[in-house]
């Protein structure tokens, strides 16, 4: 099993890798890798001097840090409350119900969306009218103060379920002799899971925020996409989804290539950066 393991991840994973090489070129599809001419860094050139550039990376790396910010954090608590639900039934409804949007695919997720919020039927400009809250309807999707909360919200709401597992499976580990020893002691619930808990799963906490923080340039594709419009662009335009407008539907092949090279560089010094200094905790990936 392993040779046939280790042949799969050499064909498709770096075999493709051999393809970067068009971010150095002037790619034709029709010349080919070795008909092509070279133009070296030119494309990395035009990107940093894209009028763009500076708004992509602004939304980029605001939207990545409150994905990280509240997105992080949010599947830790949902598992160290579900672990401190006594009763079995209840806690696997909640488990069921809180898994159960990670396996609605993005294009249903923003449908749904899309509905709650159209101005013309949507049920959440029907509650707030009903409450008087609202004189007439808004169309938030296309209000940009708006829109980063209602993507972060999106995307917590559909991933927090699903990510709460490995830490439900962390703490499941966690020795039971701790927790009957500080019962004994006379420590409260919150005593014994900021005194024994979150350490005891610490390590698998620091090598997710590792991995968090050296995949901080995917602000998120999918659901950026379907959300955004033209008049939320401004605020809503990140590296993927510009490499998608202008290098592939514009079929600027190279371009595209080039602004993926450099956001896998980045995220690269990033994931060293992190991982160095929480090498000093003893939770590092190497």
């Amino acid at each position: 099993m392993v040779i046939p393991a280790i042949i799969f991840i050499f064909v498709f994973s770096y075999i493709p890798m051999y393809g970067i090489l068009i971010a150095f070129q002037d790619y034709d599809i029709f010349q080919g890798f070795y008909k092509s001419p070279w133009i070296g860094l030119d494309n990395f050139k035009e990107f940093l001097n894209a009028s763009e550039f500076l708004t992509i990376m602004r939304n980029t790396l605001a939207i990545s840090f409150l994905k990280l910010l509240i997105g992080f954090p949010a599947p830790i608590l949902l598992a160290l409350l579900l672990n401190e639900v006594r009763i079995p039934l209840f806690k696997r409804v909640v488990q069921t119900i809180s898994y159960l949007p990670h396996f609605l695919s993005w294009v249903i997720v923003s449908g749904f969306v899309m509905t709650i919020l159209s101005a013309d039927y949507g049920s959440l400009n029907i509650a707030l009218e009903k409450l008087n809250l609202i004189d007439e309807p808004v169309n938030w999707l296309t209000i940009p103060n708006y829109f980063w909360t209602i993507l972060i919200t999106t995307g917590l709401w559909k991933g927090v379920g699903f990510s709460s597992i490995v830490y439900l499976a962390a703490i499941s580990g966690v020795n039971p002799d701790l927790y009957e020893a500080a019962s004994i002691d006379g420590a409260s619930r919150f005593r014994k899971i900021y005194l024994i808990t979150i350490p005891c799963i610490m390590p698998v906490i620091a090598i997710f925020l590792i991995l968090a923080i050296g995949d901080l340039l995917s602000a998120g594709f999918e659901d950026i996409l379907l959300l955004q419009s033209d008049i939320v662009r401004d605020i809503s335009d990140v590296l993927d989804t510009y490499v998608y407008r202008v290098g592939i539907r514009n079929s600027l092949f190279s371009y595209a290539a080039a602004v993926g090279l450099f956001k896998a560089i980045i995220s690269i010094v990033l994931l060293t950066i992190a991982n160095f200094a929480a090498r000093r905790s003893g939770n590092s990936l190497w």
